[in-house]
């Protein structure tokens, strides 16, 4: 099942299905009229929504649209949570190993999280409006899922059913202004503006058996330009899965219907695959050369993040965003 949520003047806006070749949608106001709602009814709404999607696969929905990603949302609007892992120990080594700083052994075995704002998530294909070049923009393409009601406590092996569907982000972040804020103390806040999340959400049954162990096992594509910046394969050294990501959250308090939980950047040890932010090009350039050599982005610039499935086909819809000055 495919899920949308289109522009339509409201602060949550209006949910949808779409179908599989993400041409098509219907609205859905009469089941659930935003996707919160759906979530915090999932056991009772998604088999009327699955019908729903059923239908308009077979061309059955008289009220069928045409579907339109640069009317979407976010597919949630705001979050009542979102939580940003950091799976790809690889990434967080490498990032401590361009500034000569050891990683403790426990980045292997407890995972990294911060806690995100959720009260302002930018649409899929707006722009991102931020007040100056010199904070240092980059993009982050990631994985995330969306939970159902989870308890505290909750074990890894159990986390999974939990998960209802799985989005695209990108994870904007000022580099510039994060080593200020971790002297602190006390984390990322000003460092980390509004997210984006792909324009449709889909059930992880839609990736078959690219969706094994907790992980999506494609690679995930990012564009910086028109050019390929990445192609880096999801399943692959992803030291924490989702299930383990999601108990993680959950250790300390209850997570809420329609809790967002990341993967943080993708990376691969095989650098062929190319990366999923500027700072580890940065990185492995100043390992390499003494210095990065890549820019951060400037105003102006284009950053597209999709993910194809084995035919060619989206999944997920592109999120496709200019910088410009805000």
């Amino acid at each position: 099942m495919k899920l949308a949520t289109i522009k339509d003047g409201s602060r949550d806006g209006c949910l949808v299905v779409v179908n599989k070749a993400l041409n098509k949608a219907v609205k859905v106001a009469d089941i659930a009229p935003t996707l919160q709602y759906a979530l915090d009814n999932w056991q009772a709404l998604a088999p009327r929504l699955s019908e729903m999607y059923l239908a308009l696969n077979q061309g059955a929905l008289a009220g069928a649209f045409a579907f339109d990603e640069t009317q979407c949302h976010s597919p949630l609007p705001r979050a009542y949570q979102w939580a940003d892992g950091s799976a790809y120990v690889n990434h967080v080594e490498l990032v401590r190993k361009a500034r000569g700083a050891e990683m403790p052994a426990t980045f292997w075995t407890d995972p990294l999280m911060y806690q995100g704002g959720s009260d302002s998530f930018i649409g899929p294909r707006d722009d991102i409006a931020l007040g100056s070049e010199d904070w240092g923009i980059d993009f982050e393409a990631e994985v995330a899922v969306i939970t159902d009601d989870v308890p505290m406590g909750v074990s890894a092996e159990d986390a999974g059913q939990h998960i209802k569907l799985i989005m695209l982000v990108n994870d904007v972040s000022l580099r510039g202004l994060i080593p200020g804020e971790l002297a602190k103390g006390f984390g990322f806040f000003q460092s980390k503006p509004s997210s984006s999340f792909s324009p449709v959400a889909i059930t992880p049954d839609e990736l078959g058996d690219a969706w094994q162990g907790g992980k999506v096992q494609l690679p995930l594509v990012s564009h910086l330009n028109g050019k390929l910046f990445g192609e880096p394969q999801c399943g692959v050294d992803m030291t924490f899965n989702f299930d383990t990501l999601v108990a993680h959250a959950a250790k300390t308090r209850p997570l809420g219907a329609g809790a967002i939980v990341g993967s943080g950047t993708i990376s691969n040890y095989d650098r062929s695959k190319g990366s999923s932010c500027l700072a580890e090009v940065r990185m492995l350039e100043t390992l390499e050369f003494g210095a990065p050599k890549t820019p951060f982005m400037k105003f102006g610039d284009r950053v597209r993040i999709e993910m194809l499935d084995a035919r060619g086909q989206s999944l997920f819809g592109a999120i496709d965003q200019q910088v410009v000055k805000g």
